[in-house]
């Protein structure tokens, strides 16, 4: 056991320098003054292990602290002593570091992409199911699902690799009703990625009141509305897209009946597979759960050439241009990056 628990301090100091850890906890106020809870220990005790227990007891933290390191001796209630705010923000901290250093190997956000905004907001959640006896404290989805869950809400901005929001919630607040703390965060020029969990008309709406943009995939129950003559008009999404040509199109749209955000359709085309593939995968899961699967994919037939079909994406645009999905203006393709301006 001692062995295996030595061989986690060294994995962490393998991805984070002795150095590194120990100036994050003198930092954030966790290290004052020579400890036997180093900032290395204390990291080490709270993310390696097995923790299956709703209820660790102090006393079975301070023996898993001689696991790591045989030669330290500590009470529970010098474990205790340290479980305060300056820990938490020494653990948040690290956090930072871990994902900052993994983005400096594999940078999602490119510098045409990102130059046009202020920050990039990527807004995301992820569950995890936990002992049910802690049901009262963190609630899970109820039904066949685990009675106690807790849910990670985190914003993470691109462009400076740092969390500007990070929160522990119940699993049962869910992230479309979450999505208005994280619109709070709204200044001009930020551009925050949605997935589909946290689409809400009214948080689009106040994004962009507040200068500010936004990226998600399109929900096939919201309204598009379209102006024609001045007059309101739906937009017809399977008739228009018969009658365009073009592996990358965008036009100006509104978003929901009474809400009418500004904002611009996105349509790229995919390769039949590709298509074939997530229709698949969406009858599956539709079979699974005992509902039919609507596809958000147009299949175009427009003799004589054969065209695939299209995969609808949107985004929001103001006052900027174009805002594409990968970079302003720019569309990946197999051949290199294509204008399409």
């Amino acid at each position: 056991m001692a062995e295996h628990q030595l061989s986690s301090l060294t994995m962490l100091t393998e991805f984070f320098a002795t150095e590194q850890i120990e100036a994050a906890a003198r930092r954030t106020g966790f290290v004052k003054r020579t400890s036997k809870i180093t900032g290395k220990i204390f990291l080490a005790l709270v993310t390696f292990g097995a923790w299956s227990d709703a209820k660790t007891t102090f006393a079975q933290l301070a023996a898993k602290v001689t696991q790591l390191d045989e030669h330290i001796d500590v009470s529970p209630e010098a474990i205790y002593q340290r479980m305060h705010k300056r820990a938490h923000a020494f653990l948040q901290e690290m956090i930072q570091h871990a994902l900052a250093q993994t983005h400096a190997i594999a940078s999602g956000c490119e510098d045409v992409f990102c130059a046009a905004f202020t920050k990039v907001y990527l807004a995301d959640s992820t569950g995890f199911a936990l002992p049910d006896s802690l049901k009262d404290t963190f609630p899970g989805s109820g039904g066949s699902a685990a009675q106690a869950g807790a849910k990670i809400q985190a914003v993470w901005d691109d462009k400076s690799s740092r969390f500007d929001h990070f929160a522990l919630t119940a699993w049962n607040i869910p992230d479309q009703k979450y999505v208005d703390q994280v619109v709070a965060l709204a200044q001009k020029g930020i551009l925050f990625i949605f997935d589909l969990g946290s689409f809400k008309l009214q948080a689009f709406a106040d994004l962009a009141t507040a200068g500010a943009y936004f990226l998600s995939r399109r929900n096939h129950q919201t309204t598009l509305l379209t102006t024609v003559g001045g007059q309101w008009q739906p937009l017809a999404l399977a008739n228009w897209l018969t009658t365009v040509e073009g592996q990358l199109l965008e036009r100006p749209i509104f978003l929901g009946e009474k809400e009418r955000v500004a904002a611009r359709l996105i349509v790229a085309r995919v390769p039949e597979a590709i298509v074939n593939e997530r229709r698949r995968k969406a009858r599956k899961n539709a079979k699974k759960k005992g509902y039919t699967p609507f596809i958000s994919i147009w299949p175009l037939s427009r003799p004589p050439k054969k065209t695939p079909p299209y995969v609808i994406c949107m985004a929001a645009c103001s006052s900027l241009c174009s805002i594409m999905p990968s970079v302003p203006r720019y569309v990946r393709t197999s051949g290199g990056r294509k204008s399409v301006n």
